[in-house]
């Protein structure tokens, strides 16, 4: 399967291993199904692992759910 990396993913993501590429090959994959939120979400979450600064969206994911638990 030849997998078509947009410009935005080249600039953004750091795809230097096999691994990148296919972790992103398989969130393709999925994001063609129709997926509920949640996974949705994780989805995102994985995704933003790929970029070339993954701790930003990884500090408002986590931020977003203190918010949610928050008492």
């Amino acid at each position: 399967m030849k997998l078509n990396i947009t410009s935005y993913e080249k600039k953004n993501y750091l795809l230097k291993e096999k691994k990148d590429i296919v972790i992103l090959s398989k969130i393709k994959l999925l994001e063609k199904n129709n997926l509920d939120n949640k996974d949705k979400i994780v989805i995102k979450l994985i995704r933003a692992q790929l970029k070339n600064d993954w701790r930003t969206p990884l500090i408002n994911f986590l931020n977003k759910l203190i918010m949610k638990y928050k008492k």
